[in-house]
């Protein structure tokens, strides 16, 4: 029996039902269809799931869900609304005709619809079993991720490459008689993604003291001597999953401090790295990274190492399961980051990060890129 349906029958419940379109990622998973406008799901234990969709929509839907495929006048609608007039009203007594009087919900379900659900059926609450579902990867889903990540650094590749190739005019870095800007870059990496079927938002290229803020997004010229930190987290259009890297580097001399981070940097790393395998706590190999630095005399506070040391990637950059102090054991099939950073006011901040997959014997990353500080 499949998770959602063992969750279903456990909560004792007819049927676990979504509605949204799918930008919502749990709906994008388990239909494998994509619209903007919002559509029914529902599954009962044993059965495959069901889709009630527009009529406009049934001929793609066909094609592409994963999912049985019925039209929103099959469903009734259309009858519903002669004689109920409200919207809310007469999707919720349509999906109560499909589902049964007792219904699973995910927790971010719309609260007007389960409202007016609630005058034809009883709406229980799931805890996330589509999240948990989700965290444990298909060899075709890794397969897909690893593919993302390769492109994800041949746009890394483009970034270092133009401020490598950069001049330097009092401390301030050009291209082509131009100063070289962080929004430049960011459009250069875009565009290469763009070439290959993905895109990005949010992208970091941050230099100088705004590298110890971790998510500043970073603006105007680049300078030389300072760190440069580059975080790209681009999603594949036609998929819907996302790859993640993070690589520090700097034009010209850093500062003592901030090579010194750089080089802790790299062993803290390594350690987490050496530290995941099916089975191990995420709190564990986070705590392990606090220490090693403790140990080298930096904090895990309002600075120093100052975030999750990793966390899961999926069909969202963020998700289960976490590296962090609320991190339970890893289980294998989860697609994680491992990247720690160093954070401080006056002098800097410096990340990197890898992207793997948890396996029995360990991590196997998909990063191949190498880690150069000086350029």
């Amino acid at each position: 029996m499949d998770p959602l349906s063992n969750a279903v029958r456990k909560s004792g419940a007819d049927a676990y039902v979504v509605y949204a379109s799918s930008r919502d990622t749990d709906m994008r998973y388990l239909t494998h269809f994509t619209t903007s406008d919002p559509f029914v799901f529902l599954k009962k234990p044993g059965e495959p799931g069901v889709i009630i969709v527009s009529q406009m929509e049934t001929g793609r839907a066909s094609r592409e869900a994963s999912a049985t495929v019925m039209t929103r006048t099959q469903a009734g609608l259309p009858e519903i609304l002669k004689t109920e007039k409200d919207p809310y009203r007469a999707t919720a007594k349509m999906i109560a005709g499909q589902a049964g009087k007792k219904i699973l919900v995910p927790p971010d379900f719309p609260i007007a619809l389960a409202n007016a659900l609630s005058e034809y059926c009883t709406v229980l609450v799931d805890s996330g079993t589509v999240q948990s579902m989700r965290a444990k990867k298909s060899k075709n889903e890794v397969l897909v991720m690893k593919n993302v990540q390769k492109i994800t650094e041949k746009a890394m590749g483009r970034a270092i490459s133009l401020i490598k190739n950069a001049s330097v005019k009092k401390g301030i870095l050009h291209i082509d008689q131009k100063p070289l800007t962080a929004e430049y870059v960011k459009f250069s990496m875009h565009s290469l993604l763009l070439e290959h079927g993905c895109g990005a938002v949010d992208t970091i290229v941050s230099c100088g003291e705004d590298t110890a803020i971790p998510h500043m997004t970073g603006t105007g010229p680049l300078k030389s001597d300072e760190p440069i930190v580059i975080d790209l987290f681009p999603v594949e259009e036609k998929s819907g999953y996302y790859a993640d890297m993070t690589r520090t580097v700097v034009k010209g001399e850093p500062s003592t401090d901030i090579q010194e981070m750089y080089d802790t940097l790299r062993e803290a790393k390594q350690l987490g790295i050496s530290r995941v395998k099916t089975g191990a706590s995420g709190a564990d190999i986070h705590l392990a990274v606090v220490d090693f630095f403790k140990d080298h005399g930096y904090e895990s506070d309002t600075r120093g190492f100052v975030h999750n040391l990793g966390h899961g990637v999926g069909l969202q950059v963020h998700e289960l399961p976490t590296v962090g102090p609320a991190g339970k054991a890893l289980a294998s099939g989860n697609v994680i980051t491992i990247e720690p950073g160093l954070y401080y006011p006056g002098i800097g901040g410096v990340r990197l990060e890898d992207i793997g997959v948890v396996t029995a014997k360990g991590f196997e990353n998909f990063t191949v890129f190498p880690e150069v500080l000086i350029l």
